[in-house]
């Protein structure tokens, strides 16, 4: 890929001009190289990553069985340079054999980079998902109404987990990425059960009158230990997994509470921010996220099946 190097340090240069808060590399996986020339003759590129999610597998939850994910070198050229290499890529799916269910095309761009997303769109791409983040701030703790009460999950709390993060993977499968998979409610059990086990991962649970209505399943990520390998700058950041609340518990501050629990642990660790996905069409995550303090950093775009990319 001649001249990649090139289109690399000037895309890096105008992702630090969008957003501050993206890290100073851009991960280049193994691929397929793709090519293209915007109508001044200038050359963008990308690179082709196919990941295949066998049955049973925790990442077939939330991605589908076959991901074809581009990675864009477009230098500083965003819409056609994102429009060339989208229309090089279609031509690449046409000469393979592309499952044409289940299925799909992924890129992960920058939130902020409203010339590539006039692009995307325009090739059918859905904002199914963001990763957002938060400073290391804590919250206002406010106060429960009634006899909510938020302690830290146990080993004995394994049945109430999966089922409040069984609740959550069923109602994003509606609204985002999350796929209904056979087993899934297995492959919850085991992630769970090595949660609580490792003892490193905070878990909460919210309770009324000693019944779990809510949960708020956390971890860690050192990026600076794996440099390279995180669409994050470098440090200890905090690792929102999942929140589910209870449909009948919605609306009263349970969430809120829960996270204003974790953000206070958060900042006590000493991480360097918070991260979490969530799906934009979700009509309860998308507007609660941003008023716990998270904004978009990356955005992953979908077109299901991959067959459908225009």
């Amino acid at each position: 890929m001649g001249g990649a190097q090139d289109l690399m340090d000037r895309q890096c240069a105008r992702f630090r001009e969008l957003d501050p808060q993206l890290p100073d590399d851009y991960l280049l996986p193994k691929g397929d190289p793709l090519m293209a020339r915007l109508p001044g003759g200038e050359p963008v590129a990308g690179l082709v990553a196919h990941t295949r999610n066998p049955p049973g597998s925790a990442q077939s939850l939330w991605q589908a069985s076959d991901v074809f994910e581009l990675f864009p070198l477009l230098g500083d050229h965003p819409r056609a340079g994102m429009d060339g290499v989208l229309g090089a890529w279609r031509e690449w799916l046409a000469a393979r054999s592309i499952p044409a269910e289940d299925s799909s095309c992924v890129v992960t761009w920058p939130s902020r980079d409203v010339q590539a997303t006039r692009a995307l769109l325009d090739h059918g791409f859905a904002p199914l998902s963001c990763m957002a983040i938060r400073p290391p701030t804590p919250d206002t703790v406010t106060e429960l109404p009634g006899t909510v009460k938020v302690r830290r999950a146990g080993r004995a709390d394994l049945d109430a987990v999966v089922e409040l993060a069984i609740a959550e993977h069923d109602y994003a499968a509606l609204v985002g990425t999350s796929v209904p998979r056979p087993g899934a409610g297995d492959l919850k059990r085991i992630a769970a059960r090595q949660r609580l086990h490792s003892g490193t991962d905070p878990v909460w649970l919210a309770e009324q009158d000693g019944t779990p209505i809510a949960l708020a399943e956390c971890g860690w990520v050192d990026t600076a230990r794996q440099p390279g390998g995180h669409r994050l700058r470098r440090g200890l950041w905090a690792y929102v997994n999942c929140l589910s609340v209870h449909e009948q518990a919605r609306g009263d501050g349970v969430g809120q509470r829960l996270m204003a629990v974790a953000h206070e642990e958060f900042v006590r660790a000493g991480a360097v921010g918070s991260f979490l996905y969530y799906n934009p069409p979700n009509p309860l995550s998308s507007v609660f996220w941003p008023r716990q303090g998270y904004r978009p950093l990356w955005t992953m775009w979908e077109v299901r099946p991959a067959t459908a990319l225009r």
